[in-house]
């Protein structure tokens, strides 16, 4: 993630100061309504009107309570959450991805939700997903959605060719050898991005740091078996080669939902997209299995998600406010129509209906929970795969060694953990 507060951004802080943190809205009065903001970092064209939607009910409900909707897109977020709470003017409720969230705590921006409203439902969340929200004994954020990678693929272009979904990396590149031959198309095609190299770290047993034993790990030897893994499905019969532009995403994304290709490895996130693909107007043509498994048998891939959390520089009335309207947006019924509407993944079982589980791409991604393997609750963990992103690239598009880049990481990763030993 990008660090460091530009000119810019810190002069464009005190202006969302004005507005963002409902302690400072001018529309307050003593015996009037509290204003919160909450800024929204999902989709703003799938999933925010859902959001919005429940905002209308949530003030219907509560009439001293007002929500100032603003939709930050995903990627300017974090920067722009950090400047804005470094200068006392953040909103009362940020979405938070859940890699933010030990960050955020460390430096005080979120207020403690145990005991609270916002929380009184804890028991009813999966445990995994309460313990990423918490960082050193207490819980900062209440899970919101979930998610994690899965290897989606084309049923009806692996029937074609009369493969299985794949259970080891072995397996798919002999599937996607065969997809060719019989279908003509490229049976996978892999991402070059870090976050998505991840599962062929835990195939290995091993991940970017060792937390626990404050050790860097990218560069071991496990590590390297997994990347090297993850490269060789760049070249192949019936593997894609390594797309390295700026637009590599939408590719491979493109090219999937249209069936021109059998398999990638994607987040539920794209749920609501894949349907809008011409391979999958019959939602149930829509394949989804754990990514497959590495040398140890391990098969797993990062918990992802994001919670709702409160900042702890706004003042009381705000704060109750804000964790009333964070228990409402997560409670069973809220979580329930949020599925429904953008086929996201609940954090509770008892939002997963029978209705909700008619979703095939919920029902199957909700299989695949099971094997994700939470982040390690390192403030410093998401800006890990940062260098990463950078080397990966490089290594995919030929520009340099495996064994370089990794020890191009390692360098630059060991700037940001400098109390971890290589």
């Amino acid at each position: 993630m990008r660090r460091g507060i530009a000119a810019t951004a810190l002069v464009a802080s005190f202006a969302l100061a004005a507005t963002a943190c409902g302690g400072s809205d001018s529309g307050d009065k003593a015996d009037g309504p509290v204003t919160i903001t909450w800024w929204d970092t999902s989709n703003a064209t799938n999933e925010a009107p859902t959001y919005k939607a429940l905002i209308k009910d949530f003030e219907a409900a509560n009439k001293n309570v007002k929500v100032k909707y603003v939709n930050v897109p995903f990627d300017q977020a974090q920067n722009k959450f950090d400047t804005a709470a470094g200068a006392s003017g953040a909103p009362d409720v940020l979405r938070s991805d859940v890699g933010w969230t030990p960050a955020f705590a460390k430096k005080g921006y979120f207020l403690p939700l145990d005991g609270t409203e916002a929380l009184a439902d804890q028991a009813k969340f999966k445990p995994n997903l309460i313990e990423q929200a918490q960082y050193d004994g207490k819980t900062y954020g209440v899970p919101f959605v979930t998610d994690t990678l899965a290897l989606v693929y084309n049923k009806q272009l692996f029937e074609k060719a009369g493969v299985e979904a794949p259970k080891t990396w072995d397996d798919l590149k002999t599937a996607a050898a065969t997809i060719k031959s019989k279908t003509g198309v490229d049976g996978y095609w892999g991402s070059t991005a870090a976050y998505y190299a991840q599962p062929f770290l835990f195939g290995e047993g091993t991940d970017t740091v060792d937390a626990s034993a404050k050790k860097i790990t990218v560069n071991s030897a496990a590590a390297k078996k997994g990347y090297g893994t993850w490269l060789s499905l760049f070249s192949g019969k019936g593997l894609h080669k390594a797309d390295t532009t700026a637009d590599a995403y939408a590719h491979i994304q493109d090219a999937f939902v249209n069936g021109k290709v059998a398999a990638i490895i994607q987040g539920p996130w794209e749920i609501t997209n894949f349907y809008k693909g011409s391979a999958f107007t019959d939602k149930s043509n829509l394949g989804i299995t754990t990514v497959p498994a590495g040398s140890t048998g391990k098969a797993g891939a990062p918990t992802g998600g994001h919670n709702l959390s409160v900042y702890a520089g706004s003042d009381s009335a705000h704060q109750k406010a804000a964790e009333k309207f964070v228990g409402f947006m997560t409670s069973a019924k809220s979580q329930t129509q949020i599925a429904l509407k953008n086929s996201t993944l609940p954090t509770r079982d008892d939002a997963y209906t029978a209705e909700v589980k008619a979703d095939p791409g919920i029902a199957g991604y909700q299989t695949v929970l099971a094997s994700a393997q939470p982040r390690v609750a390192l403030p410093e963990y998401s800006s890990l795969l940062t260098p990463l992103d950078t080397e990966l690239l490089k290594i995919a598009g030929g520009k340099e060694s495996l064994d370089k880049g990794l020890g191009n990481a390692e360098t630059a990763i060991a700037k940001l953990v400098p109390d971890f030993s290589k």
